[in-house]
């Protein structure tokens, strides 16, 4: 693992020690965020609510809908312990049950108030076409090669603001920016970045934009040689920083590194034991501008481990999130291990929202709200406006 390579290579490489002898002790050894920890307990039922609707809307039927006895076939791939029918009531502004007239068994649809929210968030991501082509011209651009596998960039189509028919909304009505090629397996395709000027200047690290942000501050007292390769950092509430620890964080930040979008020497990089620490920062700066390009600033780590080998980290990426628990925060909720671009978040909520997440945010508010505005006899009381959205919010940060 990263930590057992750099211990061996100085002291300063052995920044963020591991103390576990396995992964899932050192997973289970992280400093806990309240914060982010009742975020994913609430966020792990918003994933099956957006599987369920996904499934809904994929439906040939008018108005679209499915079956209870579908659902009931996939509980255990939905996770659906109680089973669809008790998940399903749970939010009963999101889904209506009702008794088909023709093949006489309950069927699920989605409330208007959810269809309504369905048509905004795909507003919103058409409206933001051009920025969804600029993440996707920047993830490219990451790779060593300018190449990535077509399957991977599937895997995060939806974090990365792009429509699901992304192929042909994106990738064909710009090509002279992308083409794709075929790829060494049979039915699988690289996409690959075309030399293009256009976004050369849109290749700087979200990173980057902070330091600048901070040297321009009127009470700025840093010095630039101390953040010309920092990061933001900010931990976990009541993790102890000892003094040793944060003068070990003080080294790091000073450490020269090779950032996402510049070219890297491979074989020089690894000739020296600060080589070897450079390219472990090299690859923090490349996850720290991979969860930049996402519209939440999360995403699972499975989805981007796909991109490890095209980025040219041969480093464990989970590794990296908890060597680096001032920017990164993995959360195990949801039988899926997530992480988090801590310094987006404040409060639960993104700090700079964009329109996609806000849109994704209302059915959020949706599976908060549960069961509240129903009367005693299970029917709504009242209809859910969108603008109780606030409301909702405020009981979650509470």
């Amino acid at each position: 693992m990263a930590t057992q390579i750099f211990k061996k290579l100085s002291p300063a490489a052995a920044l963020f020690r591991r103390t576990k002898t396995t992964s899932a002790q050192y997973v289970a050894s992280r400093a806990r965020d309240p914060t982010f920890e009742k975020l994913m307990e609430k966020y792990k039922n918003l994933l099956k609510v957006i599987s369920i609707q996904d499934l809904i809307l994929a439906s040939n039927s008018t108005p679209p809908s499915v079956s209870l006895d579908f659902l009931h076939r996939l509980s255990q791939t939905l996770h659906l312990n109680r089973g669809p029918a008790a998940f399903l009531r749970n939010y009963p502004h999101i889904f209506h049950i009702f008794n088909h007239p023709v093949k006489l068994q309950p069927f699920c649809t989605l409330t208007p108030a959810a269809l309504k929210i369905v048509r905004l968030e795909s507003e919103a991501i058409e409206n933001s076409l051009p920025l969804a082509v600029t993440r996707l011209v920047k993830l490219l651009s990451m790779s060593l090669t300018k190449k990535l596998p077509l399957r991977a960039i599937f895997k995060v189509w939806r974090e990365l603001g792009l429509p699901d028919n992304f192929e042909d909304s994106v990738i064909s009505r710009n090509s002279d920016v992308f083409s794709l090629q075929d790829g060494n397996e049979p039915n699988t395709h690289i996409l690959v970045l075309n030399d293009s000027e256009e976004f050369k200047d849109c290749l700087v690290p979200a990173v980057e934009k902070w330091r600048v942000m901070e040297c321009c501050k009127e009470d700025c007292s840093v010095d630039r040689t101390d953040i010309q390769y920092s990061f933001k950092h900010g931990f976990p509430p009541g993790m102890r920083l000892r003094k040793n620890f944060k003068v070990k964080v003080k080294e790091w930040q000073r450490l020269p590194y090779v950032g996402p979008y510049e070219e890297m020497r491979v074989g020089e990089i690894k000739r020296t034991k600060n080589g070897v620490m450079r390219m472990e920062k090299r690859a923090v700066g490349i996850v720290h501008e991979f969860l930049s390009l996402t519209v939440e600033k999360m995403v699972e780590v499975e989805k981007i481990s796909h991109f490890r080998k095209w980025f040219g980290i041969d480093l464990n990426v989970r590794d990296l999130f908890l060597d680096h628990p001032g920017m990164f925060y993995l959360s195990t909720k949801g039988h899926r291990h997530s992480v988090f671009l801590r310094e987006a978040y404040e409060r639960g909520c993104l700090i700079e929202p964009n329109p996609v997440y806000e849109a994704r945010r209302k059915l959020f508010d949706l599976v908060l709200f549960g069961r509240r505005g129903l009367d005693r006899g299970g029917d709504k009381s009242k209809s859910v406006d969108m603008s109780e959205g606030d409301e909702v919010r405020e009981m979650y940060n509470d």
